[in-house]
């Protein structure tokens, strides 16, 4: 009974509030798990409290044992790191393992030639978005201008391609200066042999396959903004928003 009891809910502290945090934590509190999750940007964590309320989210940097504490990661069955940085994502969770001695810890690995060291480093389990696009992608997919290539309906995510038309306006810009909206996540780029983890800094091309995972608002400004379905000048304020 008591095994039952604490299968069901369990104490999970997720670092991150990036779309992937964000849909995890709404997933696992309907699953009636305590979840708390912490991000730094004050912004984020303001749009993170009026979904998953007050209470579960806390601006704070996951990597400082002082955060960690304060919300009582002793406590923890499980925490997952899910930031867009690696670095990041192994130090929280091996401050979870050794200092708290959390039970399980899971990260995800945004650069997937980085999955051995984190396996090396005793984490419970890693999660490379960029690997399980390749896999899914390794059978022949026709290449249209956007395919939507899965859909993860418990989350009301779809996972999508676009192809970058030669005569984008987009091309020769950096990630950061689309000013993608938060229901987009860059998963993967695919530039010829190439397979790319998209950074900020990362300049688009013609012709790249680009993998998101996005909500259906997303997948509209995507479109919009990759395949020039709106004005595709600059944004004159691209700090502003």
């Amino acid at each position: 009974m008591d095994t039952d009891t604490e299968s069901e809910a369990m104490y999970i502290v997720i670092g991150g509030g990036g779309q992937v945090g964000y849909y995890l934590a709404k997933e696992l509190i309907k699953q009636g798990h305590d979840v708390v999750l912490l991000d730094k940007d004050a912004r984020r964590v303001k749009q993170l409290k009026e979904e998953l309320g007050p209470s579960v989210v806390i601006r704070g940097d996951a990597c400082e044992v002082r955060n960690l504490e304060e919300i009582g990661c002793g406590n923890a069955k499980m925490v997952i790191a899910v930031t867009g940085d690696d670095e990041d994502n192994l130090v929280i969770c091996q401050i979870a393992k050794k200092h708290f001695n959390v039970p399980r810890t899971i990260a995800r690995v945004n650069n997937p030639l980085n999955v051995r060291l984190f396996k090396k480093l005793d984490i419970d389990m890693t999660v490379s978005p960029t690997n399980a696009i390749l896999s899914m992608i390794e059978t022949q997919i026709p290449h249209y201008s956007l395919i939507h290539l899965a859909e993860l309906h418990r989350a009301g995510l779809g996972l999508v391609e676009v192809v970058v038309p030669s005569e984008s306006a987009i091309s020769g810009r950096t990630i950061r200066s689309l000013d993608l909206p938060i229901t987009v996540n860059l998963a993967l780029i695919i530039r010829g042999d190439e397979k790319i983890t998209p950074q900020g800094d990362t300049v688009i091309q013609s012709d790249d396959h680009i993998f998101a995972l996005a909500t259906n608002e997303g997948e509209a400004a995507l479109r919009a903004i990759i395949l020039g379905e709106e004005d595709s000048e600059e944004p004159d304020d691209t700090e502003g928003e």
